[in-house]
């Protein structure tokens, strides 16, 4: 039988354990009471910039604050991330996580600033759309056949751009060279707006690069779309034959950025946002902009999410094992 001091500690102690949990409860039921910042870790014009932007967007019109996107960009996205994961876990510092930042680079930088799986906190994916390699319109490369053709003939002297060393759009390029046999050289930029101005003015013959931000220059003939890199042709270019059509088989890579908090985020915080940020994502105005812009909407649990970042960083580590892709960082 308990004494009187005995129930008078339990409940005290009990007390003490559930506070937190209720002031995190009220903090979540008055969120956000101040702007939120959203950090995009890549300059203006790319897919996590683009879609990111939107979400910010559409967050602002469901919240009593805007949400306000800041363009970090550097170090492959270096840079933003560890800005994100040291920011005060209160939900007021929100970041865009993309499949380069969090499924690639942990596999190629050994000095990586942050740590892709313990440092964040998954709240929903955002997207996912196919990269989509393109050529400069004189570069006589219509098709993946001609490209890898040209390849074999001189390998190493066909070029290729990308939006920066470690993202996606880079290891996709890899992984096609090293199933396909062949040798092309990597012209990393500091994003997707300066490679494909470059690929426009005719400086760089190819690029990789999201359907997202492609897909305005492809519509108005500044650029040449080859080959897309999903299992099926996306409707925006159902003319365009994928990279398994091209003859090389079991080839998939996608573009995707999602929406992260620093670790320590309360979890009722963390729920707050997945349920706005998904409401969003399942708006059927919002959907359907989303395929106007090339990308697909993707929304989920923050389970869902951190188990699919898990398996990019595998699937991606495995790709950098076979290509032999190393970046210092």
């Amino acid at each position: 039988m308990l004494t009187s001091t005995r129930r008078a500690f339990l409940a005290m102690a009990s007390a003490t354990v559930a506070a937190p949990a209720a002031l995190h409860a009220q903090d979540a039921a008055a969120f956000p009471e101040r702007p939120v910042r959203l950090i995009v870790p890549f300059p203006p014009g790319q897919a996590a910039d683009i879609f990111g932007r939107l979400m910010a967007d559409e967050l602002s019109k469901r919240w009593p604050q805007r949400v306000v996107v800041e363009n970090r960009s550097g170090g492959a996205g270096a840079l933003g991330m560890e800005a994100g994961a040291r920011a005060a876990p209160d939900g007021y510092t929100l970041t865009v996580g993309t499949s380069g930042t969090l499924g690639v680079n942990p596999s190629l930088m050994p000095n990586l600033p942050y740590d892709a799986e313990r440092d964040f906190a998954a709240i929903t994916n955002i997207f996912t759309l196919p990269l989509v390699l393109v050529a400069h319109p004189g570069a006589g490369l219509d098709s993946l056949r001609t490209v890898l053709d040209r390849a074999r003939e001189k390998p190493g002297a066909v070029n290729y751009a990308s939006a920066g060393p470690g993202t996606a759009q880079h290891m996709a390029m890899e992984m096609l060279a090293y199933r396909a046999g062949v040798r092309m050289t990597h012209v990393p930029y500091r994003g997707s707006g300066p490679a494909m101005a470059d690929l426009i003015a005719g400086n760089v013959p190819l690029m990789m690069d999201s359907l997202a931000s492609a897909l305005p220059q492809i519509q108005a003939g500044r650029a040449l779309a080859v080959a897309t890199t999903g299992r099926s042709r996306p409707p925006q270019l159902p003319e365009t034959q994928t990279v398994i059509e091209a003859g090389i088989e079991n080839y998939e890579a996608l573009g995707w950025s999602g929406l992260v908090a620093p670790a320590a985020t309360p979890p009722a915080i963390l729920r707050r946002i997945n349920a706005d940020a998904v409401a969003v994502l399942r708006d059927p105005a919002v959907v359907a902009r989303m395929v106007q812009l090339g990308g697909f909407a993707d929304p989920g649990t923050p389970e869902q999410f951190s188990a699919f970042i898990s398996s990019e960083i595998s699937k991606w580590r495995g790709v950098a094992r076979e290509a032999n892709v190393k970046l210092d960082g």
